[in-house]
């Protein structure tokens, strides 16, 4: 697979973020708080587009200092349309990058051919295992003893793309859907920021 990489960035010239969510914000939460606390931070949060209005993850942006809005897909239910919206308030606010945190849509080739190699998800399993909205659920019917978090490129498919970093977590007999998903956001609020500053500075070590 070959795709254009973002530029090099640094902390005096850092990549410029759009974060996508569809709900509470928690990972951008995290992503935000280690943007602020980090002195060398080579990535800065630009805008944060949510597919739902009035979702708690808003609210936290603002208070994070970041512009924030909702481009609602019920208000634009085609995909290709709802996806021209959001590519355009990218493009207007000069988005190097797209990092989706908990955002709960797949794209159109045409927004991954816009954005392929500068757009990351992260999903909360050990990927390809466990692909699909309910991970948590699957991973507990499946009697599993490993679960973990995927941070991957996306591609047109569902959780599909070029898997860059995984980090495990354990299973224990009496988790549920609700401690399981606890656990495992721990570990992805740790993981992404990192990951995402190898990203911004070309420090991937990928084969693609």
């Amino acid at each position: 697979m070959t795709f254009q990489l973002p530029r090099r960035a640094s902390s005096e010239d850092p990549l410029r973020l759009a974060v996508l969510i569809s709900g509470s914000g928690s990972g951008m939460a995290a992503l935000l708080k280690h943007q602020h606390s980090s002195s060398n931070s080579s990535h800065i949060t630009t805008v944060v587009i949510s597919n739902k209005e009035g979702v708690a993850g808003l609210q936290k942006a603002i208070d994070g200092g970041v512009e924030a809005m909702a481009i609602s897909s019920n208000s634009t239910p085609e995909r290709e349309a709802h996806e021209r919206l959001i590519h355009a308030i990218l493009e207007e606010r000069d988005v190097e990058a797209v990092i989706l945190s908990g955002y709960m849509r797949l794209f159109t080739p045409w927004f991954v051919e816009q954005w392929e190699g500068r757009m990351l998800n992260i999903h909360p399993s050990l990927l390809p295992e466990f692909p699909g909205a309910h991970s948590h659920r699957d991973v507990i019917a499946a009697g599993a003893e490993v679960t973990g978090c995927t941070i991957h490129f996306v591609d047109s498919g569902m959780d599909s793309g070029v898997i860059i970093s995984q980090r495990e977590v354990p299973v224990s007999e009496d988790d549920d859907e609700e401690s399981l998903q606890k656990k495992v956001k721990e570990i992805e609020h740790q993981l992404y920021p990192v990951v995402i500053d190898a990203f911004a500075e070309g420090r991937l070590d990928l084969d693609i």
